[in-house]
């Protein structure tokens, strides 16, 4: 764990730019599993985890490759230090409960609570 990061639960609420490096349908490199959502990082943005912080695309239904949208929630894990962001088209939102099921195929793995509430760096 580096001590060098950003809080995810900052980019609650705001807009940002996502890339996509494991897009829907693409096979988990070390798991196997299919990605049944987009899921991507925040370039230049460190994660607890020493990486770039990591995101779920929810509502688009196709492979893309980058996404600009929403940040409406944070997954975080109490098992592990890595944050992902909930990121969304603007004019959709998704529950507690639906988050968790569109996730499940990943944090089935580890300990994880979503969390809504922002904080301001």
């Amino acid at each position: 764990m580096t001590d060098d990061f950003i809080d995810a639960r900052t980019f609650i609420g705001k807009t940002v730019d996502v890339t996509i490096d494991r897009p829907l349908g693409s096979m988990h490199p070390e798991a196997g599993f299919i990605y049944p959502v987009n899921y991507g990082f925040l370039p230049n943005v460190p994660a607890p985890d020493g990486e770039d912080l990591d995101a779920y695309i929810l509502g688009v239904f196709k492979p893309v490759e980058t996404f600009t949208g929403r940040c409406i929630a944070v997954i975080q894990r109490s098992d592990d230090d890595d944050d992902k962001l909930i990121v969304v088209p603007a004019s959709q939102d998704y529950s507690d409960e639906q988050i968790l099921a569109l996730t499940e195929f990943q944090e089935r793995f580890f300990e994880s609570s979503v969390t809504r509430e922002a904080i301001i760096p």
